[in-house]
């Protein structure tokens, strides 16, 4: 079998690019960095991957609003090529900053849906910055990389995370398709809250952390699971019980199965 090929994509801003080149790299896959100008000179260059991640971080400085001016450069030169390579049966990864680009682009949660945009990722509520573990609850089959029934715990650290509707109907209408794949929650059953409270750390509608397209290959969620990969970046690796990898470490092999 083929080794998957990964595209990091980053732009001035992004800080998570190595984390996750080696988090792919760890899941199996071979992972390469590449900025988003080169890409703009070059779009062609997308057909050489089976996998685009746009890491984490704060592109341009978050100017404007999370994610907005990275979204912006992708609409205006990319739009086309990113929508060919999902329709090419191929996986988008948003991740923090890269979750709010791809809202912004509008290839989440309706890509191609008609009029204004009905969902966003903004302030948080109450405001602040977030920086804490969480658990995440796999609620839905519909993501590739999302395995149903299953608890991850993962770390966050944003300060516009809140996932938002412009109404309820927009909401139910996601929930029903199954596409809120990641909701925050609790811990697995018999093990202590170890990171407390609030389980909602960011007001986000539906206590959504995560969410995929109509489609199921493109997945984008607030925590990052690349920071999760190995046992020992866990706060309570020293007291718990050891497992074999960290939990975000999944996410990266599920996509890379996906190609097997």
């Amino acid at each position: 079998m083929a080794t998957v090929r990964v595209l990091v994509l980053r732009a001035a801003g992004t800080n998570c690019d190595l984390e996750t080149v080696h988090a792919w790299e760890l899941a199996g896959a071979r992972a390469q960095r590449l900025h988003v100008r080169r890409l703009i000179e070059r779009p062609a260059v997308l057909n050489e991957f089976q996998v685009l991640t746009l890491p984490g971080g704060f592109s341009y400085g978050d100017d404007i609003a999370a994610g907005r001016i990275f979204a912006a450069q992708l609409n205006r030169h990319l739009s086309d090529a990113l929508r060919a390579f999902v329709d090419a049966d191929r996986l988008v990864l948003g991740i923090c900053n890269g979750f709010q680009v791809l809202v912004q682009t509008g290839l989440l949660p309706w890509r191609g849906r008609p009029g204004p945009r009905a969902c966003t990722v903004t302030y948080n509520d109450p405001p602040g910055f977030q920086d804490r573990w969480v658990y995440l609850h796999g609620v839905s089959d519909k993501s590739v990389l999302v395995q149903r029934d299953t608890i991850y715990e993962m770390p966050i650290a944003h300060g516009e995370g809140r996932v938002a509707f412009t109404t309820p109907a927009d909401l139910a209408a996601l929930q029903a398709a199954g596409q809120d794949v990641l909701r925050y929650g609790g811990p697995r059953p018999g093990e202590p809250n170890v990171h407390g409270e609030p389980t909602n750390p960011n007001g986000s509608a539906g206590y959504i952390a995560g969410l995929c397209d109509e489609t199921g290959r493109v997945l984008g969620l607030m925590p990052h699971p690349e920071r999760f990969v190995t046992w020992t970046q866990h706060p309570c690796w020293t007291s718990r019980a050891p497992r074999a990898a960290g939990d975000g470490l999944a996410l990266f092999r599920r996509a890379v199965a996906y190609f097997a």
